[in-house]
């Protein structure tokens, strides 16, 4: 029989509607149909100058809004002849704040996860910190979600008084809170056996399909764009690249994934560390400091653009190609890459020979999508 899941289902992430071919609860087939969220960004955007665009961008990975800003302003920035060229404050600001938007958004991922799986105290404990980190970006950019924070040319604001020295108190916190939450659930018997050997993503299929982030890592790829196509100033600072090796099912699967996202929590602290040590002794904020950049600058291009760029969002690969025309301030085509779209692309090919439906919601939120990132 035919089984629609969603677009109103807690498990899939938003409005996702999944058409099921289902055997009892035995899924043998699967058409994913989107656009329930679709909002013309592309479109928008060709009307829109470069610096109005930013709170549009904002409001596709809404979860993870300040390494969308990120991807887009290297885009205009490189387009522009600005790469490069920005004081070095301006550039380990972008990194602390992306790298926060990181932890908070794998920290909501690995909490929705719980959720699907029927885990509410996992849930709770990890909102209990992404909301600490909310607060923190909340008060350096007067906003909890969409930040508008990355201006092309430099940032909207420094950073408010005190804010390095309440983030290295937190930072401590938050590392034993995600130990707390590993033990809870990535350690614990009844989530194993719901995760691991469970959705596979053979890595083959992954690089088919053009998989990246942790999906395309928990299948045994350490393939990270701040390492393999590195971008601003994350050449010097030092942290590794977490991949899967199948330590408790098949490689690939389910668990490495979400270990994966937990590694990357980790390494992501190790970063924030590097960067306060580097902001307070190297990179002072004070004396004249203008957190704008060149964002007062006249933002016309000077040649005719035709260039994409990408960097590493906390799902993967987020990139914009450019098209624009010599002389103008706005795009004249704008294309944003989702990886979110590139993963749900994968499910037909998944499925197999079959899987049970309990399986299928494990799978689907191990991929951590955003459906308004997915619809654009």
């Amino acid at each position: 029989m035919k089984l629609h899941m969603g677009p109103q289902h807690p498990s899939t992430h938003g409005v996702l509607h999944l058409l099921l071919d289902v055997e009892g609860e035995w899924v043998t087939g699967i058409e994913v149909d989107i656009g329930y969220m679709h909002r013309c960004f592309e479109k928008h955007a060709e009307a829109l100058t470069f610096s109005q665009i930013i709170p549009y961008v904002d409001r596709l990975d809404y979860v993870a809004a300040l390494l969308g800003e990120q991807a887009y302003v290297l885009t205009i920035e490189r387009a522009l002849g600005w790469e490069g060229q920005l004081p070095p404050r301006i550039e380990y600001l972008r990194v602390l704040g992306a790298e926060l938007n990181r932890i908070a958004s794998h920290l909501l991922a690995i909490g929705t996860y719980a959720i699907d799986l029927g885990a509410t105290t996992g849930f709770l404990w990890a909102f209990r910190d992404r909301e600490y980190i909310l607060q923190l970006l909340e008060w350096w950019s007067g906003a909890r979600l969409l930040y508008n924070l990355f201006w092309v040319g430099g940032v909207a604001f420094d950073l408010p008084i005190g804010f390095l020295e309440k983030l290295r108190e937190f930072l401590p916190h938050l590392a034993q809170g995600v130990e707390e939450i590993k033990r809870l659930l990535l350690d614990n018997r009844i989530f194993i056996e719901r995760t691991a050997g469970v959705g596979v993503i053979p890595l083959d299929v992954a690089v088919a399909y053009g998989a990246s982030g942790p999906v395309l890592r928990g299948s045994g790829l350490a393939w990270d764009l701040r390492r393999v196509r590195p971008y601003g100033v994350y050449p010097e600072l030092e942290f590794e690249v977490p991949y899967g090796q199948g330590q408790m099912g098949a490689l690939g699967d389910c668990w490495d994934r979400t270990f994966v996202r937990y590694r990357e929590i980790q390494e992501s602290l190790r970063i924030l560390y590097q960067v306060i040590d580097i902001l307070e002794k190297r990179y002072p904020g004070g004396g004249g400091f203008d957190p704008r950049g060149f964002s007062g600058k006249k933002m016309r291009l000077s040649t005719e653009v035709n260039l994409y760029a990408s960097i590493e969002g906390a799902r993967g690969e987020i990139g914009f190609s450019l098209i624009g025309q010599k002389g103008q301030d706005r795009p004249q085509r704008l294309h944003a890459r989702s990886p979110s779209f590139t993963h749900l692309a994968m499910l037909p090919a998944l499925i197999g020979e079959g899987m049970w439906l309990a399986d299928l919601v494990a799978l689907v939120g191990s991929l951590d999508v955003v459906m308004c990132e997915v619809d654009r």
